[in-house]
């Protein structure tokens, strides 16, 4: 990441737990490929539903916002995509 996301003001009263695992997963986009990106997104949720953190929406947006500074527009639109699409599902269970 080109800025220091860690210190953005608004994850100030963010879980500890949760920082932790962002933390986790921008190390790991840094070593990640662009065209494999929006799949490490994908399994960020993953891994937080498997250690029991779940992200409201309002922190999943900042989350997406602050990460995604830097990706190319094309690339965000597609996460949008797959976050509107998230929903859908979300709401169909």
């Amino acid at each position: 990441m080109v800025k220091s996301w860690r210190n953005d003001p608004r994850l100030q009263g963010m879980d500890p737990r949760k920082l932790d695992l962002l933390i986790l997963f921008s190390n790991r986009l840094t070593k990640t490929p662009k065209g494999q990106l929006l799949g490490e997104f994908m399994n960020l949720n993953l891994e937080a539903q498997s250690k029991g953190l779940t992200f409201t929406d309002d922190e999943t947006a900042l989350i997406t916002e602050i990460l995604t500074e830097s990706l190319p527009e094309s690339d965000r639109k597609k996460l949008d995509t797959l976050r509107l699409l998230s929903r859908k599902l979300a709401q169909q269970k």
